[in-house]
């Protein structure tokens, strides 16, 4: 585990305590309310932890020149440009699990979207990540939404503990988004479900979410005009066929009663802002006797990313829009008078449509080999091993790469002799650029270096959970697409140990704050501690894979080593 430490102008421009950190069940009192306007010395009265989904360095760096509302305003604060999602399972639920944990996912156990249990009582052996399938209503497609798989707590829960009045909301479009974030102790949850937002189940929904589902419902019914197009945009602005139909010149028409249309738009993550911005009122964040906290994650970059790659017009207007959907958040939140601390990051980078990459000349940019398909590569080895299952498949998997599962039914012997041929058929694809037994992975040690220095083993091994991870997991080579077919709405994606999916920004503002840029790598672990040493909370040594940033330049030394 690293060493927290962080500068004396951080707890001079954000913390009123220089307190050493101790245990955490020694709860803190709580910051006492400000009797006149917010200043700097003070804790904040609400932390916002802002994940934009699929928002990778790439992205930031590409855009963020001509950024003038709230991705702006973040880049006056403290500015971290090569974030690591440091892991190998570099996916949304895995992301997210790691923002305000301050845990890589072989600890917070979130090892992927979906995992499989070959073993499992239903015949749906894909288990979600923020599902309780212990319930017998829930399955990986339609599940009862939970937190029961995360490991660790979240930063919200650790303020609760210590600050039992503290409130811990969040919003998403995405559930996994909200439980990853929020935690096991989420006050208010919301996150979007065929057309409207919900909740958790046999919770009613508050006045502030029937009002934005009105809202929204409405528009749907309306339908909306087309999004202009920045001129910034219009070198991106060039169709890119794609089998039978193209990406890279959309606007984002809005067709009467199209959900769909509304989700895959900037215009959900509008409405999940002013969602946000109607719960900080309801609840009144921000205003109470304890710090709370607010975490927004703004889907669509990743529902566009999908649907239409990250390199077409489509994602111009997308981060436009989406540069003022935060700004209006913050100037929200600015009429409100709150003394709020914003930290903004992602869940994880993304890799373009193959078909525009080839059109750039980038390198090996092809779509994988479905013979990389769970299903192919269990029906190949049982003609290699003449092993067979005495039901179902001997294979499982979420698609090509990634964790492999060999079916629980078969002898010791059979399940050596699978899993070997799988590593060597692996292996021996030209489109493969490692793989590795779960027995390897489970005894490579922890990594200590910078996260840009990892081996691949070692990227494995941070994604590793002997409960959940596969007993083979195999990573696709640079530039490999691992969707081998692709159709309208789901053409790109994530999910690599490749740079472009494992870095992403991560931006501090405060107002006081002094504004500056840190260009060398950290990691997403580290925005936990780092949240913590501004509010002056006390955790124990060990509790966190990441460290407390330098947020203030160097100027000093005053995030106390924790005890």
């Amino acid at each position: 585990m690293r060493r927290s430490l962080a500068p004396l102008a951080l707890v001079l421009a954000l913390s009123a305590s220089g307190a050493a950190l101790a245990k955490a069940a020694e709860p803190a009192p709580p910051p006492a309310a400000p009797t006149s306007a917010p200043t700097p010395k003070a804790p904040p009265r609400l932390i916002v932890a802002i994940s934009v989904d699929q928002f990778s360095a790439d992205l930031f760096a590409r855009y963020r020149r001509y950024f003038t509302a709230g991705l702006a305003r973040l880049q006056e604060g403290a500015v971290f440009p090569s974030g690591f999602q440091s892991h190998a399972a570099t996916e949304t639920c895995p992301g997210h699990s790691t923002l305000l944990t301050g845990a890589r996912p072989s600890r917070t156990g979130i090892i992927a979207n979906n995992w499989f249990d070959p073993s499992i009582a239903r015949a749906d052996k894909r288990v979600y990540c923020s599902e309780d399938e212990r319930d017998p209503a829930s399955t990986s497609r339609d599940p009862v939404v939970s937190a029961w798989h995360l490991k660790v707590p979240t930063l919200g829960e650790r303020m609760k503990a210590a600050w039992p009045e503290s409130r811990n909301v969040a919003v998403s479009a995405k559930d996994r988004a909200v439980v990853m974030m929020g935690g096991h102790a989420i006050d208010a949850g919301y996150w979007w479900k065929g057309s409207a937002f919900t909740s958790f189940a046999g919770k009613p929904l508050s006045p502030a979410v029937q009002a934005e589902n009105a809202a929204v419902a409405k528009l749907l019914q309306a339908g909306a005009p087309a999004i202009a197009l920045p001129a910034w945009c219009n070198a991106a602005d060039r169709a890119v066929p794609v089998k039978n139909f193209t990406i890279g010149n959309g606007r984002f028409v809005l067709e009467p009663n199209k959900p769909d249309g509304f989700r895959v738009s900037p215009r959900i993550d509008a409405a999940t802002g002013d969602l946000a911005l109607k719960l900080v009122d309801e609840i009144q964040l921000g205003k109470g006797k304890a710090p709370d906290i607010l975490s927004v994650s703004y889907s669509a970059t990743d529902y566009v990313g999908h649907a239409l790659g990250n390199g077409g017009a489509e994602m111009c207007v997308q981060l436009a829009e989406l540069d003022k959907t935060i700004g209006r958040l913050l100037a929200g939140l600015d009429a409100r008078k709150l003394d709020y601390v914003v930290v903004l990051s992602a869940d994880h980078g993304g890799l373009d449509a193959t078909e525009r990459l080839d059109q750039q000349a980038y390198p090996a940019a092809i779509r994988v080999d479905k013979a990389l398909q769970p299903a192919a590569l269990g029906q190949a080895i049982t003609a290699e091993t003449g092993v067979t299952p005495p039901a179902g498949a001997l294979i499982f998997g979420d698609g090509p790469g990634g964790d492999y599962y060999i079916a629980r039914n078969l002898s010791p012997e059979q399940k050596a002799k699978v899993q070997a041929a799988l590593v060597a058929k692996l292996k021996a694809s030209p489109e493969v650029a490692a793989a590795y037994a779960a027995q390897e992975i489970a005894a490579q040690p922890r990594p200590t270096a910078s996260p840009q220095d990892w081996t691949l083993l070692e990227r494995a091994r941070e994604s590793f959970d002997a409960e959940r991870s596969g007993d083979v997991v195999a990573f696709l080579k640079r530039g490999v697409m691992a969707i081998p077919d692709p159709a309208p709405g789901y053409t790109a994606g994530h999910g690599s140990v490749w740079d472009y999916d494992r870095r992403v920004p991560m931006l501090f503002w405060r107002r006081g704050l002094p504004g500056f840029e840190q260009p060398a790598p950290v990691e997403t672990v580290d925005i936990a501690p780092s949240l913590a040493a501004v509010l002056g909370l006390k955790v124990a040594s060990g509790e966190f894979d990441g460290r407390c940033l330098d947020l203030d330049g160097g100027a000093g030394d005053t995030c106390q080593p924790q005890p």
